[in-house]
């Protein structure tokens, strides 16, 4: 997605773009597969999928599941660049988190902190006081700080001063800040407090929850941006191998692919391409079920959030679970037909510490897909590159455990800066009306 992405903004800014891909489908890591046939083939699977299941083409699982923060750095791109027009959303109908053995809604508004049962009287009480603080705080206004310094007051302190309780502490920093770990608690408050404003002014935007998710599949979001740079010239090739990154005198000059070198004076790749340039800094284990039923405790919600606190399962770190829509398996036969993901972080090998009975109700019809992915970033001895290396090869970032993308624009935003030499601005993404080449004849 992240090459996909700056191939279009590069295009936009009148760069030349060649964009190769090895594989026969759009957007790697980040895809969705369809049909379900070729899910089984990608799993092992025995058999194929059963008649009850409908056409395999109506099915598209994503391979990382991800939503998009309605408030978000990546719906301000789509925005800008007008790929919206490319795409269709749905909004995910809730965000729950898991407690004692139960899922729960998350309150992120006051209404809903008074009607939880999350917490007792009092405790809501004091939590609405501190959403109203969280919702009045303004960076640039100290007036609003009520005596927190928001560069030096750690949010453990924060927490003290509004003498909320543990169960709250878990769901705010892992289900509103998303955090994957609690090593936020000692850190400086304003990064804290703006994670839990982009949640709730993402929430104010439609009401439900704070996401939203392209109607069929993640793998629609590349499509979308390699059409933005094919309008603008760009040209790209899928089941393109690459055979070698031709380097000459410290510098990149091209790529070499089946007995041709394309020449170029700028290199983007994910890790995958260059395995000897990049780190291991931990490991991901995303886990895709297949489910005949809306998961339990959440209204029937045909799409949702669930995020388990690290302290629920006894992990060092969170993990989050994003069932998928039942608009991307539209069979009409299950009531719903839903995919889901569990995301986690470690540093061990692959381990739930929860069933899928305890948490669904009932064991899925396809999983438990397993899959340990490494987190890898540039090698550079620290995790960004302050400056460009010498052979001019910019590298991505694997994906890492949270349940959206705003690291993953954090990451484009990094490589924009150091391709460019400026900062990234939303402002130059903009199309120009007269570049639309003809689309709006065409629809």
């Amino acid at each position: 997605l992240q090459e996909c992405i700056l191939s279009g903004i590069m295009s936009v800014n009148g760069k030349k773009v060649l964009h190769m891909d090895r594989n026969s489908y759009y957007g790697g890591e980040s895809a969705s597969i369809t049909p379900l046939e070729d899910l089984y083939k990608r799993f092992n699977l025995p058999g194929t999928p059963p008649e009850s299941m409908g056409r395999g083409r109506d099915w598209n699982v994503d391979l990382i599941p991800k939503f998009l923060m309605a408030n978000g750095q990546l719906v301000k791109m789509l925005l800008y660049t007008e790929v919206t027009r490319y795409l269709d959303f749905k909004v995910i109908e809730g965000s729950f988190v898991y407690k004692g053995g139960k899922i729960y809604k998350v309150p992120s508004t006051e209404a809903e902190a008074l009607a939880s049962s999350l917490m007792g009287l009092f405790e809501k009480r004091r939590f609405r006081k501190f959403l109203v603080y969280v919702a009045n705080f303004d960076e640039n206004d100290s007036r609003t700080f009520e005596g927190v310094d928001p560069k030096k007051t750690t949010m453990r302190d924060v927490y003290k001063k509004f003498d909320l309780g543990q169960d709250v502490i878990d769901f705010t920093g892992h289900a509103l800040a998303l955090y994957r770990t609690d090593d936020y608690l000692d850190q400086p408050c304003q990064e804290t407090i703006n994670r839990i404003k982009l949640y709730s002014e993402s929430l104010a935007r439609y009401g439900k929850s704070p996401y939203l998710y392209p109607l069929y599949g993640l793998g629609e979001l590349p499509q979308g941006f390699a059409r933005l740079s094919a309008i603008y010239g760009g040209t790209y090739m899928l089941n393109k191998p690459i055979e070698e990154i031709v380097i000459e005198n410290g510098k990149v000059v091209g790529v070499k692919s089946e007995g041709e070198v394309a020449r170029c004076k700028q290199l983007i790749c994910d890790p995958s391409y260059v395995s000897d340039r990049v780190t291991k800094v931990g490991q991901v284990i995303r886990v895709i079920c297949i489910l005949s039923h809306p998961i339990k405790n959440t209204n029937d919600a045909n799409s949702c959030q669930i995020i388990i606190p690290q302290n629920q399962v006894n992990r060092k770190s969170g993990t989050a679970c994003c069932p998928g829509l039942s608009g991307c398996a539209q069979t009409g036969k299950w009531t719903p037909p839903a995919c889901s993901g569990f995301v986690g972080f470690s540093s061990q090998p692959a381990r739930l510490s929860f069933s899928s009975e305890q948490l669904w109700g009932e064991e899925p019809v396809v999983g438990n897909l397993v899959r340990n992915l490494r987190q890898e970033v540039p090698q550079t001895g620290r995790a960004r590159a302050p400056t460009p290396p010498l052979p001019q090869i910019f590298i991505s970032r694997t994906y890492d455990a949270t349940t959206h993308f705003e690291t993953t624009c954090d990451d484009i935003k990094d490589i924009y800066k150091r391709m460019m030499g400026s900062e990234f601005d939303f402002e130059e993404m903009k199309r120009k009306k007269n570049d639309i080449y003809g689309e709006e004849e065409q629809q």
